[in-house]
């Protein structure tokens, strides 16, 4: 029994072709790489001035992105800490929608990667160094310093807010960030067809020749941009803790600036080899050793030293963290005394870090993605490198809060930078245990410029899934002359400089997200999986309907065509 009720189906004009449509087997992304002259010319142009700004006048750099950040944080903090939760909840959302089943590539397509491989190599591309770099400190700064508006608690209570802050910035926040992008990029590539860039995936959104004209290349200008500076943000600070390492072992004297640069040097050189092998091998075997590093450093740490506080420590900082959740995702500038500045160091640097360094990640984890659904795309972005943050500080925290509490001063060892290696300090071997952490450390960094640099190839050889060598080997070497440059103009507090021009570059970005957000859900609707699925449930239901009401129940349903039916009725 066919069914038309006449009016065409509810779900708009679908015709045969949207109903039957199957990815195409390559993409613009297999193509051969072509350089697009005028993405990477401008890009590099002002990279390069950038660069020639930062090197022959520091003091108007930092005079210049001082009054920047002040007047970007008093004005428009909001936006990062709005755009970071809209990113959460638009994520989940896909996942346990309609839009869940839908494969990243052909309906039958298998995952490019293992399992344990997907998960090593977004980890490490993802937040390796900062892990490194602020997995003791943070719940110690916290503790120290209570967020504003959590002053005046005391022991436990301390404890949980230090804990529920510092999970609240790694784990759902910046994944979901991450998940936008890649989910966006995977989709239009691996599913439509298209190049493998931020300006494809407008395509629903602003059309085809928009997307490929001066609109687009004006979206990957500022990707690369992006891109940019978030990676050399995270380089720059593992720069800085391989310096303090040095100095802590005793084979330099100060991290000086000539010493923060020659460890950019050297790393660079590393990472031109591994760039060169290309991501299945290079960046694959890099981020497994990475993973085995640093299981062996956290499980170290958690036989030798406070192992009861820390298994404690796990089920009090979950049930923190959602109990701080909307207090700490609604702090704006005007929460509390003080909160401005507390912001423009933590939760909104860290939005924006998540967001410049989000074209990258995102780009690089819709690389490693191809033949996952929706659901498992989002599920494995999300939530399994968020376990592995709770984890992460759970030991590293933990530990360095239950040392503080019990008389160890790890705060007034130093800065920042200082602090993973005074808590190393108080356990077995620390000189073999600091060697480890800083080989952790430096390869995070080659692993980071080697990803981020292929993306930045990518997205400046129109989407190109493996790019020319001397494109990626330029990005990369850029990156680690940005982080040089934005070091240098924190002057005596680098990690200040690190900061302030992060979020100022990453501001015009956020927008850009959000605006990807509204072009995928378009792209969404009109996939053949939805279209079946609504075309299906409209036509079975109307025949239901009108079997029961014309056989008193006793039906069944056949397929003919409508056309047919309308000459001769069939009866069933």
């Amino acid at each position: 029994m066919a069914i038309d009720n006449g009016n065409g189906p509810s779900t708009g004009e679908i015709s045969t072709e949207d109903l039957l449509w199957e990815p195409p087997e390559r993409s613009q992304a297999d193509l051969k790489p072509k350089t697009d002259r005028i993405v990477f010319g401008v890009a590099a142009v002002l990279s390069v001035a950038f660069l020639v700004w930062g090197v022959v006048n520091q003091d108007s750099l930092s005079s210049l992105s001082g009054s920047a950040l002040e007047f970007l944080i008093h004005n428009g903090g909001w936006g990062f800490v709005l755009a970071a939760s809209v990113f959460v909840v638009f994520a989940l959302w896909l996942a346990f929608s309609r839009y869940g089943n839908i494969r990243l590539g052909r309906d039958d397509e298998e995952p490019e990667f293992r399992t344990i491989s997907w998960i090593s190599m977004m980890f490490g591309a993802g937040m390796g160094i900062g892990l490194v770099f602020y997995g003791s400190a943070e719940p110690l700064g916290h503790f120290l310093t209570p967020p504003p508006g959590t002053e005046g608690g005391g022991g436990g209570a301390a404890v949980g807010h230090a804990m529920s802050t510092t999970l609240f910035h790694w784990t759902l926040h910046p994944w979901a960030t991450y998940a936008v992008v890649g989910l966006a990029i995977a989709y239009g590539t691996f599913r439509r067809g298209r190049g493998q860039l931020i300006s494809a995936a407008f395509t629903p959104l602003i059309g085809e020749r928009h997307a490929n004209g001066a609109v687009g290349r004006l979206i990957d200008v500022f990707a690369l941009f992006a891109t940019l500076f978030g990676t050399a943000a995270s380089l720059g600070l593992g720069a800085l803790q391989i310096a303090e390492g040095l100095r802590q072992i005793g084979w330099i004297d100060a991290p000086t600036n000539p010493i923060l640069i020659g460890i950019i040097g050297v790393l660079l050189l590393c990472f031109v080899v591994s760039a060169t092998s290309g991501v299945a091998k290079g960046i694959q075997w890099l981020s497994n050793t990475n993973l085995v590093l640093a299981m062996g450093v956290l499980l170290f740490l958690l036989v030798t030293g406070a192992t009861v506080f820390v298994f404690n420590l796990v089920p009090t900082s979950i049930a923190a963290y959602f109990e701080d959740f909307f207090a700490n995702a609604g702090r704006t500038a005007d929460t509390a005394q003080g909160a401005e500045e507390w912001l423009s160091g933590w939760t909104v640097f860290y939005w924006a870090w998540w967001i410049s360094w989000s074209p990258f990640v995102g780009m690089f984890i819709a690389r490693i993605s191809r033949g996952r659904t929706i659901r498992e795309f989002v599920g494995g972005v999300i939530l399994v490198p968020s376990a592995l943050s709770l984890v992460w500080f759970a030991i590293m925290g933990g530990n360095a809060l239950y040392l503080q509490m019990h008389g160890t001063d790890l705060a007034g060892a130093g800065g920042t930078e200082a602090q993973l290696f005074a808590l190393l300090r108080q356990f077995p071997a620390f000189g073999a245990v600091a060697l480890v952490v800083m080989v952790l450390i430096g390869i995070f960094f080659i692993t980071g410029a080697d990803s981020a640099s292929i993306i930045m190839g990518t997205m400046s050889q129109r989407g190109a899934i493996e790019p020319k060598r001397p494109i990626t080997v330029f990005w990369g070497l850029m990156i680690g002359g940005v982080a040089a440059v934005m070091l240098l103009a924190g002057g005596s507090d680098a990690l200040s400089g690190l900061q302030t021009l992060t979020i100022i570059v990453s501001a015009p970005f956020a927008v850009i997200l959000l605006l990807l957000c509204v072009a995928l859900v378009r792209d969404l609707r009109r996939d053949p999986v939805v279209l079946r699925s609504a075309k299906a449930e409209e036509v079975v239901t109307a025949a239901v309907v009108a079997g029961a009401q014309e056989h008193d129940g006793d039906f069944q349903l056949e397929i003919s065509s409508a056309a047919a039916e309308e000459e001769e009725p069939s009866s069933s």
